[in-house]
């Protein structure tokens, strides 16, 4: 069955929010907390190991209960079970959408044409585990009879960026093998991965749905060219295993049969981490802590499924989405993670979202008139302080941020840690509170600084605050709580979709630049004039050819 199609302006809810927004639009938070002594716990949700504080958001208890009729009057808790139980939610592409089934408990049912797919997700997991054992215990060899010491994935998207932010994010958990991924169809990137590898102890793992997207085919074949070098063609099945739908292109690659890893059409590229798109994170980190991630994934989706509104992390969270962007008018959030661990984790958020919700045509056929979707940025920080932070502070946009902490550091160095995480609380209690006239100047004094000076400063020196950011502290980095945190932004880009009202599963807007490409390519090696361009484009091709 298909979701709840309504335009959310149209609601009884929406119109309240409004009026509310009118209302609350110009308070500020340092207000807020003085108003409301119980603020703090009131607008904090403590979950397992992750304790969320929502209280340094522009809302109140009310606006939240106003976001949450909002989200009834949509039926969310109808398109919550859709969502889980297999229905064709992605109905552009005629497919359930069903990442949550691949690391569901082994006695789960979710069904998909009348088929139970969780055994065929079993038997792939332990494909994977097989493998992966091989491959870490020396059984599965090179050609030579050489140990793998390094692998390569060797693909795009979703088949590229999940894995490489999760193997990046676990490093901590890593074992022997080195891992690296190309993915850019650019030849300086395989040439610069290529020339530090062994072909006789690599192992390269090419991941394609269909084993037809250009840039991971490229990639594929001119490793394979490289590799072939050096090696006899008999070696490419000892060194090439493939993750795919197209059994007979695989094997004409030159992959055996027992090295092909399927994927189903009902995971999306951008979610398909947890299928066997993940081989090459159960390689980097071992199975068992592939698993974990796994399980805490689940986890997070029980916590989604069943969790009243008031109490639901990825529901409050993509509410608050809803509030920010469409009563704010605010464009963009920033993912700021307080550890190096998480460099590569906004990058990966940014297509989850982007590439989700990045749509102006609703659920039926007509162009919204409201925004949806959001810009989405962010480095670790206490990086990040120092690069972008003054636009946060003191810029002309609001920014609603989310700040990612760890109670614990992994290596234990708690001198290091103290100084990160006292940047953590003390970047979300700046932004909210700023800096006044009255404090500017008791600085200003305690330096003496003369009075024409102050008078110059003054302004240049005051923080409105305000700004609005939540806090996300987790116990420690483990492969668990990574996929707890994942599994949460995953479920948060789903409410935002039903509540947009729109498919946040289909892409179609990826695939005009590569329809276009393909015929440019053909133009670029075999024509001389492309005239079929406008101006512009044709000038630029000239200008390259010649």
């Amino acid at each position: 069955m298909a979701l709840q199609v309504t335009n959310p302006t149209t609601t009884k809810a929406w119109s309240k929010l409004q009026s509310h927004f009118l209302e609350l639009k110009d308070s500020h938070l340092k207000e807020l907390f003085k108003t409301n002594p119980k603020r703090a716990s009131e607008l904090t949700v403590i979950w397992d190991d992750f304790y969320v504080d929502f209280s340094k958001n522009r809302i109140t208890k009310g606006t939240l209960t106003l976001l949450i009729n909002l989200a009834e009057e949509l039926n969310l808790k109808d398109a919550i079970s859709k969502y889980f139980e297999g229905d064709i939610i992605n109905q552009t592409e005629g497919r359930a959408v069903l990442h949550t089934a691949l690391r569901a408990s082994k006695n789960a049912e979710v069904f998909v044409d009348g088929e139970n797919v969780i055994p065929g997700v079993y038997a792939v997991k332990e494909k994977i585990k097989n493998f992966t054992d091989a491959v870490t215990n020396g059984n599965h060899k090179g050609f030579t009879g050489k140990q793998i010491t390094d692998v390569v994935n060797i693909g795009i998207g979703g088949s590229d960026l999940g894995p490489a932010m999760v193997v990046d994010s676990l490093q901590f958990y890593k074992n022997q093998l080195n891992t690296h991924f190309v993915s850019n169809v650019d030849g300086d990137h395989y040439q610069e991965i290529v020339k530090k590898l062994n072909p006789e102890t690599t192992l390269f793992v090419i991941v394609s749905k269909t084993f037809t997207t250009q840039e991971t085919l490229s990639n594929a074949n001119s490793i394979r060219d490289w590799f072939l070098q050096s090696q006899p063609k008999e070696a490419v099945a000892n060194h090439f295993v493939a993750v795919s739908t197209n059994i007979e292109s695989v094997k004409e690659f030159g992959i055996a049969e027992e090295n092909i890893f399927p994927m189903k059409d009902w995971v999306g590229g951008r979610f398909s981490l947890w299928s066997a798109v993940g081989l090459s994170i159960s390689l980097a980190v071992g199975n068992k802590n592939f698993e974990s991630l796994l399980l805490g994934a689940n986890k997070m989706d029980e916590h989604f499924k069943t969790s009243d509104f008031e109490e639901n992390i990825p529901v409050i969270s993509a509410l608050l989405t809803i509030w920010y962007n469409n009563f704010f008018k605010a464009e963009s959030e920033a993912i700021i993670p307080y550890t190096q661990y998480l460099n590569q984790f906004a990058t990966y958020m940014q297509q989850g979202i982007m590439e989700s919700n990045g749509k102006s045509i609703d659920r039926d056929g007509n162009r919204v008139n409201y925004q949806t979707g959001t810009l989405i940025w962010g480095e670790p920080g206490t990086n990040s302080q120092h690069a972008f932070f003054q636009l946060i502070h003191q810029g002309t946009k609001l920014i609603p941020t989310d700040f990612i902490g760890y109670v614990k550091s992994l290596h234990g160095n708690k001198n290091h840690h103290d100084k990160l995480m006292s940047n953590y609380f003390a970047q979300t209690e700046a932004l909210m509170n700023g800096k006044t006239e009255t404090e500017v100047l008791e600085e200003l004094n305690v330096n003496n600084v003369s009075e024409e000076e102050k008078k110059m400063l003054l302004p240049f020196k005051v923080f409105d605050g305000n700004k609005p950011t939540t806090s996300i502290l987790i116990q420690k980095l483990t492969p668990e709580s990574l996929g707890k945190l994942i599994a949460m932004y995953e479920h948060k880009i789903f409410v935002q979709g039903v509540v947009w009202n729109i498919f946040s599963y289909d892409q179609f807007g990826v695939e005009l630049g590569k329809k276009l490409a393909k015929t440019i390519l053909n133009e670029l090696n075999f024509y001389e004039n492309p005239n079929s361009h406008d101006k512009s484009t044709q000038n630029l091709i000239r200008f390259y050819k010649r």
